[in-house]
Protein backbone atom coordinates (compact mmCIF):
# COMPACT_ATOMS: atom_id res chain seq x y z
CA UNK A 1 0.00 0.00 0.00
CA UNK A 2 1.80 3.55 -1.33
CA UNK A 3 1.65 6.06 1.42
CA UNK A 4 -1.07 8.81 0.56
CA UNK A 5 0.66 12.13 -1.30
CA UNK A 6 0.00 14.91 1.12
CA UNK A 7 -2.24 17.44 -0.60
CA UNK A 8 -0.22 20.93 -1.67
CA UNK A 9 -1.30 24.47 -0.88
CA UNK A 10 -0.30 26.92 -1.80
CA UNK A 11 -0.20 30.41 0.61
CA UNK A 12 0.04 33.57 -1.81
CA UNK A 13 -0.31 36.79 0.82
CA UNK A 14 1.80 39.68 1.58
CA UNK A 15 1.77 39.76 5.09
CA UNK A 16 3.91 37.53 6.76
CA UNK A 17 2.29 36.92 10.23
CA UNK A 18 -0.72 35.63 8.53
CA UNK A 19 1.25 33.18 6.16
CA UNK A 20 2.82 31.78 9.12
CA UNK A 21 0.01 31.06 10.64
CA UNK A 22 -2.13 29.76 8.03
CA UNK A 23 1.25 27.28 7.02
CA UNK A 24 1.00 26.49 11.09
CA UNK A 25 -2.31 25.35 10.75
CA UNK A 26 -2.79 23.72 7.53
CA UNK A 27 0.87 21.87 7.82
CA UNK A 28 -0.76 20.09 11.34
CA UNK A 29 -3.72 19.35 9.48
CA UNK A 30 -1.41 17.23 7.08
CA UNK A 31 -1.24 19.27 4.50
CA UNK A 32 2.08 20.40 2.07
CA UNK A 33 2.13 24.26 1.89
CA UNK A 34 4.39 26.63 0.09
CA UNK A 35 4.31 30.17 0.25
CA UNK A 36 4.01 33.68 -1.61
CA UNK A 37 4.23 36.96 -0.51
CA UNK A 38 3.49 38.53 -4.05
CA UNK A 39 1.36 38.04 -7.33
CA UNK A 40 4.72 37.38 -9.65
CA UNK A 41 6.13 35.07 -6.61
CA UNK A 42 2.55 32.98 -6.61
CA UNK A 43 2.44 32.98 -10.36
CA UNK A 44 5.93 31.31 -10.33
CA UNK A 45 5.03 28.84 -7.56
CA UNK A 46 2.19 27.75 -10.01
CA UNK A 47 4.62 27.42 -13.08
CA UNK A 48 7.04 25.17 -11.42
CA UNK A 49 4.46 22.92 -9.18
CA UNK A 50 1.22 22.02 -9.15
CA UNK A 51 -1.39 22.53 -5.73
CA UNK A 52 -4.81 21.50 -5.18
CA UNK A 53 -5.79 24.66 -3.66
CA UNK A 54 -4.11 28.22 -3.52
CA UNK A 55 -5.11 30.60 -0.69
CA UNK A 56 -4.94 33.90 -2.70
CA UNK A 57 -4.82 37.81 -0.63
CA UNK A 58 -6.21 40.54 -3.24
CA UNK A 59 -4.30 42.70 -2.21
CA UNK A 60 -0.53 42.08 -3.16
CA UNK A 61 2.50 43.91 -4.52
CA UNK A 62 3.82 43.01 -7.60
CA UNK A 63 0.19 41.15 -9.39
CA UNK A 64 -2.86 41.56 -7.49
CA UNK A 65 -4.89 38.27 -6.18
CA UNK A 66 -7.10 39.06 -9.22
CA UNK A 67 -4.37 39.21 -11.81
CA UNK A 68 -2.99 35.81 -10.36
CA UNK A 69 -6.73 33.83 -10.24
CA UNK A 70 -6.51 34.73 -14.19
CA UNK A 71 -3.71 33.74 -14.55
CA UNK A 72 -4.60 30.25 -13.04
CA UNK A 73 -7.81 30.12 -15.60
CA UNK A 74 -6.24 31.11 -18.63
CA UNK A 75 -3.72 28.30 -17.87
CA UNK A 76 -6.46 25.72 -17.52
CA UNK A 77 -5.67 24.66 -14.09
CA UNK A 78 -7.60 22.82 -11.96
CA UNK A 79 -6.80 24.23 -9.21
CA UNK A 80 -8.95 25.40 -6.38
CA UNK A 81 -8.96 29.54 -5.10
CA UNK A 82 -9.93 30.50 -1.99
CA UNK A 83 -9.51 34.39 -2.19
CA UNK A 84 -8.93 36.36 0.66
CA UNK A 85 -9.37 40.13 1.61
CA UNK A 86 -9.06 42.46 4.28
CA UNK A 87 -11.14 44.83 1.92
CA UNK A 88 -14.82 44.57 2.24
CA UNK A 89 -17.35 44.81 -0.57
CA UNK A 90 -19.38 43.20 -2.77
CA UNK A 91 -17.54 44.61 -6.05
CA UNK A 92 -14.60 42.39 -5.31
CA UNK A 93 -16.16 39.48 -4.25
CA UNK A 94 -18.13 39.60 -6.87
CA UNK A 95 -15.27 39.80 -9.33
CA UNK A 96 -13.55 37.60 -7.80
CA UNK A 97 -15.89 34.41 -8.18
CA UNK A 98 -17.03 35.87 -11.58
CA UNK A 99 -13.00 34.72 -13.02
CA UNK A 100 -13.70 31.64 -11.06
CA UNK A 101 -12.24 31.34 -7.45
CA UNK A 102 -13.93 28.82 -5.29
CA UNK A 103 -14.85 30.76 -2.43
CA UNK A 104 -14.08 34.41 -1.09
CA UNK A 105 -13.19 35.16 2.46
CA UNK A 106 -12.71 38.47 4.37
CA UNK A 107 -10.20 38.98 7.18
CA UNK A 108 -10.24 38.38 10.09
CA UNK A 109 -11.54 35.45 9.60
CA UNK A 110 -12.22 31.92 11.87
CA UNK A 111 -9.50 29.41 11.57
CA UNK A 112 -12.73 26.81 11.58
CA UNK A 113 -14.74 28.57 8.98
CA UNK A 114 -11.52 28.39 6.63
CA UNK A 115 -10.69 24.40 7.07
CA UNK A 116 -14.51 23.55 6.38
CA UNK A 117 -14.22 25.72 3.22
CA UNK A 118 -11.10 23.68 2.47
CA UNK A 119 -12.13 20.60 3.14
CA UNK A 120 -15.52 21.10 1.49
CA UNK A 121 -13.49 22.52 -2.19
CA UNK A 122 -11.29 19.72 -1.22
CA UNK A 123 -13.60 17.08 -0.11
CA UNK A 124 -11.58 15.76 2.28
Amino acid sequence: MTPMTPIRILVADDEEPLRELLCEQLTAQGYQTVTACDGEDAIQKLQNSSFALVLLDINMPKKNGLEVLKYIREQGMSTHVIMLTGRLGYSVGSESMKLGADEFITKPFDLNYLDLAIKRILQV
